[in-house]
């Protein structure tokens, strides 16, 4: 199975953006949900932001504000842009999505991107 492709990670200084993004490469019917989850060292990984197919999209109590998700459906693809960046942001961010193929229904995820946040 074609696993999901992060880029836009990196070291970013606090109060700075960054703009995340996640394609599901190859012939995909349609993708479901969409979203990201992030795993700081040490702790367990956690969601951070989530959309549904229609655009209807949440995140984490703690990050609403500051993280945006948005999806490109032409694309095959999910965004997440995070701003005023903080040192505990720094983790490594994964992408998922509901995938639709030829072989059925599965809920895939990008091997991560790594953002690091400077204090």
């Amino acid at each position: 199975q074609v696993q999901l492709v992060e880029s836009g990670g990196g070291l970013v200084e606090t109060g700075g953006s960054l703009r995340l993004s996640c394609v599901a490469p190859g012939a995909i019917l349609s993708i479901n949900d969409m979203g990201w989850h992030r795993q700081a060292p040490g702790k367990e990984r956690e969601l951070a932001a989530h959309i549904s197919i229609n655009g209807i999209s949440n995140n984490k109590d703690s990050m609403r504000g500051r993280f945006t998700i948005s999806r490109d459906n032409t694309k095959n693809t999910v965004y997440l842009e995070i701003e005023n960046l903080r040192p505990e942001d720094t983790s490594v961010y994964y992408c998922y999505g509901g995938i639709i193929d030829s072989t059925g229904y599965d809920r895939r995820w990008g091997k991560g991107t790594q953002v690091t946040v400077s204090s």
